[in-house]
């Protein structure tokens, strides 16, 4: 599987990697896996969404924002990992954090922004264990978050 002609056919250019701005380290290689920070929906630099859902973001802004999230994990195994994405053999779990106001239900067809992508650029190797929860608040006012752990080659 040819991660890069992946991308390049969904048109998917990757970013930079984004800068720590706390006292963490952007990915941390262990045991095989490569574990991803949560990443923001960052976009040229710029939140793709910010606020809650359920108040002013709407479920497909906040589908696009988790699907740019998966996109900026992409990006920071790109450049922390030896081989970068080619080292990269299955998405093993993806963790999504949607600010969302108390009512809000739909989290699972925020965080299937990311999901999905997974699946359309790994295959079956996409195919992950998933936990998504709503939160009261994020960093930077985002609407959502995404973590995440890869095995490597």
């Amino acid at each position: 599987m040819d991660i890069r002609a992946r991308l390049a056919e969904t048109g998917i250019v990757l970013p930079p990697a984004a800068k720590a701005v706390a006292n963490y380290v952007p990915v941390v290689v262990a045991g095989g896996m490569a574990i991803v920070s949560g990443q923001l929906p960052l976009v040229d630099g710029r939140l793709a969404a910010m606020g809650k859902l359920g108040d002013g973001v709407s479920i497909e802004d906040g589908t696009a924002a988790a699907r740019a999230c998966f996109i900026n994990l992409l990006a920071q195994l790109d450049a922390h990992v030896e081989g970068g994405l080619d080292a990269v053999a299955r998405v093993v779990r993806l963790g999504g954090f949607i600010a969302a106001t108390a009512d809000f239900a739909e989290h699972a067809k925020v965080m299937n922004g990311a999901s999905d992508l997974a699946v359309e650029i790994f295959g079956e190797a996409g195919r992950h264990a998933r936990s998504t929860i709503g939160v009261a608040s994020l960093p930077l006012d985002a609407a959502v978050e995404v973590e995440g752990m890869f095995l490597l080659r």
